[in-house]
This record gives C-alpha cells, sequence and structure tokens, in this order.
C-alpha cells in the first residue's frame, strides 16, 4: 500500500512565488532583465528549468550592475525569494525601484517570514536580548537577523541554547524567542522547556510555519506505521532535512531522494507499506515522476493508488479541515486562497462570538488560517468555511496540554453562574467552580465577570470534552512560592514595612509578605504599656527589624523600639549635669515630687531642693500638672536615675548660724531615712 502526506509539496508561499515567476516568463519581452535574488526555491530540477526560461539567479554582489541597466529601453524585474532579503538590500531595491520607474521589484517573502521581521524589530533592542532557533547559515536566518537591534543569538539546538543560558546572567534582560519557520518541531519544543527553566518571563512566539508544522506531524504519524518512507525534497532544503529526520526516527527504511532517478525498488527490500513525503519546495511534477519510475519498477498498483492519494489531497469536501491564506478583510468576513481557483470565505459569526473584536486586527494579509468546510459550490469557485469548529478541536489539545504541564494561562471571565463561572481560555470554554474562584463563599461572583486571570487547569474530562480551572491554585501556587523565596532570605537585621495583623496579650502580629512576625509587648515601646494596643492598632502599617528567625518552625521575632527613640538616650543627647529643664510634677510623695524631664525619663526633685525654706507640705508648694524649672544635679548612667532641684535655682539668702546647722542635721537626718522610700516610690 502506498500513502502520500497530504500536505507534501509545495507550500503556499512557495506555490504562491513559482506562480508569480511563470506568470512574469510568460509576459517577458525581448528588453526585460528577469532575475531572482537567490536561488527561487531549493530544487536544483526547478532551478534548472527557470535558467532555461531565461530567468537570472541574482547574487547579492551583481544588484547594483543590474539595476543599473535599467532604462526606457531596458526593464529590470527583481523578485524577491520565499525566504525574504536582509533588511538593507530590502531598502535598497525599494529606493532604486522609487526613482527609477524601468525597476520593478516583487516580494514573494512567505508571510510567516514577514511576521517573524516584524517581531523582530518590536522585540529587540535596549535591556532586551533576541533569540533564534535554527540554522545560522540558512537564507531565512540571515534575513531575519538583520532586522534585529543590538543582542542577537541564533541557537541551532537545544543544548546550544541551554548552554548559552547557564554562562550568562540574563537577570536585567527581557528574553524574546522565535524559531526559524520550518524548525524542528521536536527541537523547538526541547527549547521551550529549556527558556521556561532559566527565563521564567521570557515572550516565546509562535514562528514555525502551520504548513510545516502539519508537514511535520503527518510525516511522524505516516513514518510510524509504514514499513519504509520516501522524503522528496533539494539536498539545501531546511524543512525537507527536517521531514527526512522525522521520518528515520519512526522508520529505520526512510530515504531521501531528490529525483525519481534516486530511487531504487531494491532498496524498499519487502516492504508492503510505503509512505511518500514531500518539502514545501518539491513541485508535483517530482511527485509525477517518482509515479512513472515506481511504475516501471512492476509495482502495478503502484500508479493507481498514488493517483489515488493525490486526488485525495487536493480534493476539497464538506467537512474536510483545509489551509487557506488571508486574501481580503472586511468589517464582517474574511476570504482566504484555496488553490486550485478555490475562494474561501469565512463570516464573523463563524470566528468569534465577540462583537467588538475587528477582524482587521485579528488577521494579516497572508496569514495562513485553517477551517471546516461547511459548504462548496464549484461552480462559483466557493467555499463556505468555519474557523470556529477547527479552533474547538484544535484548543481543545491546548486544554488537555495545560492540565498536563500545570501551566499557568489567561482565562477571560465571561459570565457567573450559581455554581462558579464560565471562563474562555483559547475559545475553549471552561468551568471555575466558586470554591475555586478565590471570592469569599457567599460573595458576588458577578464582580469576576469580563475580567482576565491566571488559572490552572486541575481537570479534565474527555468523554464531555468538559475542563474545569482553578484561579485559587494560582494565588496557592503564588503564595507557596513567595514564602519559599521569603525563608530563603530572611536573616537578622532586615527592615520590613507591614500591616499589624491582629493584636494578643503579649504582643502584635506583623505581615511581612505572606509571613506573619511577632513584635513581643516589650519591644513596643521603652515604657512599660499593659497592652500593644496602647502602641499599635490592627491595619496599621509600622517599621520593624528582624531580632532572630526560627526557619526550622517557622517564627520570626521582630523589634519596633529602637535606640533612637529610647527615652533615656533622648534625656542624655539634650541635658547633662548643671543643665535646667522645664518639667512637669506627674507625682508626689512624703520625701518629694517626682517630675517628667522628657517623655520616659523622670527625675526626683527631693523635699529639700523645693524651696529655700523647710516645708511641711510639698502639696503647699506644687501640685501634679505644675510646670516648673528644676537644675540637673545628678545622673546615675547604671540605675537610669536622675536628681533635680528647684532650690537650686532660686536666689541665695544668708542664714543665721543656728539655723543653718539646725538644717543641715535634718537634711543628713531626712536622706538617711528616705533612702529606702525613694527606691520603694519608684
Amino acid at each position: 500500500m502506498i500513502e502520500i502526506s497530504k500536505n507534501a509539496g509545495f507550500c503556499f508561499g512557495v506555490r504562491r512565488a513559482t506562480d508569480i515567476v511563470e506568470e512574469q516568463i510568460r509576459n517577458k519581452g525581448e528588453n526585460h532583465i528577469l532575475c531572482t535574488l537567490g536561488k527561487l526555491i531549493h530544487n536544483e530540477q526547478y532551478n534548472s528549468y527557470l535558467s532555461e526560461m531565461g530567468v537570472v539567479t541574482l547574487k547579492k554582489e551583481d544588484i547594483s550592475d543590474v539595476l543599473n541597466r535599467a532604462s526606457d529601453q531596458t526593464r529590470v524585474t527583481i523578485i524577491i525569494r520565499t525566504h525574504g532579503i536582509e533588511k538593507n538590500i530590502e531598502e535598497m531595491l525599494l529606493d532604486a525601484k522609487k526613482n527609477n520607474s524601468n525597476i520593478e521589484i516583487i516580494d514573494t517573502s512567505c508571510p510567516y517570514v514577514k511576521k517573524i521581521h516584524k517581531i523582530a524589530m518590536e522585540n529587540s533592542g535596549d535591556n532586551q536580548i533576541f533569540i533564534l532557533i535554527g540554522q545560522r547559515e540558512h537564507a531565512e536566518v540571515k534575513a531575519i537577523m538583520s532586522y534585529v537591534k543590538g543582542q542577537g543569538y541564533v541557537f541551532s539546538s537545544a543544548d546550544e541554547l541551554e548552554n548559552f543560558l547557564k554562562s550568562r546572567d540574563l537577570s536585567n534582560f527581557n528574553i524574546n524567542m522565535v524559531a526559524q519557520t520550518t524548525q524542528k518541531l521536536t527541537e523547538w519544543e526541547k527549547c521551550q522547556k529549556i527558556i521556561k527553566k532559566y527565563c521564567t518571563n521570557a515572550k516565546i512566539f509562535d514562528t514555525i510555519c502551520s504548513v510545516t508544522e502539519k508537514r511535520q506531524n503527518e510525516a511522524r504519524e505516516l513514518s510510524s506505521r509504514c514499513d519504509a518512507m520516501i522524503v522528496i525534497g533539494g539536498k539545501e532544503s531546511s524543512n525537507t532535512q527536517k521531514l527526512y529526520t522525522v521520518c528515520k526516527k519512526y522508520c529505520e527504511k526512510s530515504f531521501w531522494v531528490q529525483t525519481a532517478r534516486d530511487i531504487d525498488r531494491d532498496m524498499l527490500g519487502d516492504a508492503k507499506n510505503i509512505g511518500i513525503t514531500a518539502g514545501a519546495s518539491t513541485p508535483d511534477s517530482l511527485i509525477q515522476e517518482v509515479k512513472e519510475k515506481m511504475n516501471t519498477t512492476n509495482q502495478e498498483n503502484f500508479a493507481e493508488m498514488l493517483e489515488e492519494e493525490m486526488a485525495k489531497k487536493a480534493k476539497i469536501y464538506v467537512g474536510a479541515t483545509v489551509t487557506g491564506f488571508v486574501m481580503a478583510i472586511s468589517e464582517n468576513e474574511i476570504r482566504l486562497d484555496l488553490g486550485d481557483k478555490l475562494t474561501g470565505i469565512i463570516t464573523r459569526d463563524q470566528i468569534t462570538d465577540s462583537n467588538d473584536v475587528k477582524l482587521s486586527e485579528l488577521f494579516n494579509y497572508g496569514d495562513a488560517v485553517d477551517a471546516s468546510v461547511i459548504s462548496k459550490s464549484d461552480s462559483d469557485g466557493i467555499a463556505i468555511l468555519s474557523k470556529k469548529k477547527v479552533d474547538v478541536v484544535k484548543n481543545w489539545t491546548k486544554i488537555v496540554d495545560y492540565a498536563k504541564s500545570g501551566e499557568v494561562v489567561n482565562a477571560k471571565i465571561t459570565e457567573a453562574t450559581k455554581g462558579g463561572v464560565v471562563a474562555e481560555i483559547d475559545g475553549v470554554r471552561v468551568f471555575i467552580p466558586a470554591s475555586m474562584t478565590g471570592v469569599k463563599k457567599d460573595g458576588d461572583l458577578n464582580s469576576l465577570v469580563g475580567e482576565t486571570k491566571e488559572v490552572k487547569v486541575v481537570e479534565i474530562k474527555e468523554d464531555k470534552k468538559r475542563a474545569i480551572a482553578s484561579i485559587k491554585a494560582v494565588e496557592i501556587a503564588k503564595k507557596n512560592a513567595a514564602k519559599e523565596a521569603f525563608w530563603a532570605s530572611i536573616e537578622e537585621g532586615q527592615v520590613f514595612e507591614g500591616p499589624v495583623k491582629s493584636i494578643t496579650s503579649y504582643g502584635a502580629f506583623v505581615d511581612l509578605g505572606g509571613v506573619d512576625g511577632l513584635v513581643h509587648i516589650t519591644e513596643l515601646s521603652w515604657k512599660r504599656i499593659k497592652n500593644p494596643s496602647e502602641v499599635v492598632s490592627v491595619g496599621e502599617t509600622i517599621k520593624v527589624f528582624v531580632k532572630s528567625v526560627d526557619k526550622e518552625n517557622g517564627k520570626i521575632s521582630l523589634g519596633y523600639k529602637t535606640d533612637d527613640q529610647n527615652p533615656w538616650n533622648i534625656f542624655k543627647s539634650k541635658y547633662e549635669v548643671g543643665s535646667v529643664a522645664e518639667v512637669k510634677v506627674v507625682g508626689i510623695t512624703t520625701f518629694g515630687a517626682f517630675a517628667e524631664i522628657v517623655p520616659g525619663v523622670d527625675g526626683l526633685i527631693h523635699i529639700s531642693q523645693i524651696a529655700d525654706q523647710k516645708i511641711e507640705k510639698i502639696e503647699d508648694i506644687i501640685k501634679v500638672g505644675d510646670v516648673v524649672n528644676a537644675q540637673i544635679t545628678a545622673i546615675d548612667e547604671e540605675k537610669q536615675k536622675v536628681s533635680l532641684s528647684i532650690r537650686a535655682l532660686l536666689p541665695k539668702k544668708e542664714k543665721a548660724a543656728e539655723e543653718v546647722a539646725t538644717e543641715a542635721t535634718e537634711e543628713v537626718v531626712e536622706s538617711v531615712e528616705e533612702t529606702a522610700d525613694i527606691s520603694d516610690a519608684e
């Protein structure tokens, strides 16, 4: 049995380029220089045909000479091939065309390649690194890299990429990564895993041509069930080389041929099931040559089966999935070129449910679009298509992959239901139960409608094509990650600002960013307080510092009061022995009065230092609340005690000798008797 890959042969871009060249050949006059900038496609037989038809393969160094030949008598047409060209050369050609009406530049660059050029321009430059996975010397890669500003790198494998990431500190850069349009899918998938491992915020652009992706997937599937595989394509063709690599991995008897002359029936041995695929630069005529060659090797049914498979490949029928390229965009529909003079129409309602989105914002001219055939009219050359049907199938696979990988994805909440909310992920409806929304019990789920939330797909019901997602799972994962990072970096002396979460009789708990620490009551104030609420309140943001960390038990002790807040230090910075202070009387005892010098520091005015005469009752001279001037007469650093005197500031007066002697004796006696009382009172 012979089976041909559905997407074997010319892709849209190559077919478009060859059609344009052949039309130019048909209209070519005598004084018309028709050139392709480099070989049009990676197929020597076709390029030889072009040469025979008078098409010149132009090298970069010959461009100026050819352009200079353009005149009223000689017309010059230069065709840019599908791989694209370097930015400076394109600008030079366009300038030449602008200044000389006898020069025509036709750009057949693949839309996928042009898309990467735009990505390169917009995602490179200051503080950015642009990474391209592909073949360094390939024309497409060289063209892409010419659009890169600043740092740009090309890696041909996942191993090269990983070695680069290991050796560089990229923490201060934004990383952007794309793939060559024909890049091997398995290698690209490895590169994506590696970039996510080292650069969690890297931007990854999906730039592999959808036809290339389909061709590789078909090659993988076909080669895994065939006894032998024939891969047709030029040896310079990157996508053909990757097709051969894919086929060889799954089928040992895989052969890469350029023409029918390379096929030897004996090399297939006793293979019964033979698969055929072809690179994007392989014309249908070469596949026909293979058919004829196999006919001459007594494979009687081969030609018939080949023709049958070719018919299947070309057939567009109701229910089939087809790929077309955008050729027109209007407010309510887009039109696709399906090939074979067939136009596909997709109306707005078969693209999106949103009335706010402009189709011109969703699609660009030349974009490849997959769609399902709803109806077809051969007489009108029209097929009515649905993109939604294909998207549902395609995107469901993505949802399943998200569930397997645990990847965090964006989901737009579209409606609230009794038990939760409905969201869309890549166009697929998923359900988020109320308990997984993060909204408190009996809270308003409608508050989420219209918002885009990060979610994880946590459950798949394949039989019902139903998926369940969770917002809460992402929040929990973020909190856990933040806690791990916190405990890894926390150390004594660190300063934090955070809200007071709760207050107990023994202290206050402060949120340090997902982790709570305790400020003991003794660390809240230099004064004696009965309850932490005297100093802080719940919800108040305060600055604290780490006194000690017990990672094993998950406990953090915090400090709030600081040395610069210590009343004793404040007192010492302002006063010394002999200083005069305005003090407030805060207490009276039998032996004197206590007065506040600064908040938190009191001094004793002994009864003998209140007046210049003997007093019976202190309240007769001063009362609690009075503000008076007093001199600091002594400071006890060790016990943090201060002696004050009002008397020292009073005018001196002469006393009788007998009176002085009597007062001195009484003061000594009182001083001895009251020493113990001072200690008790304080």
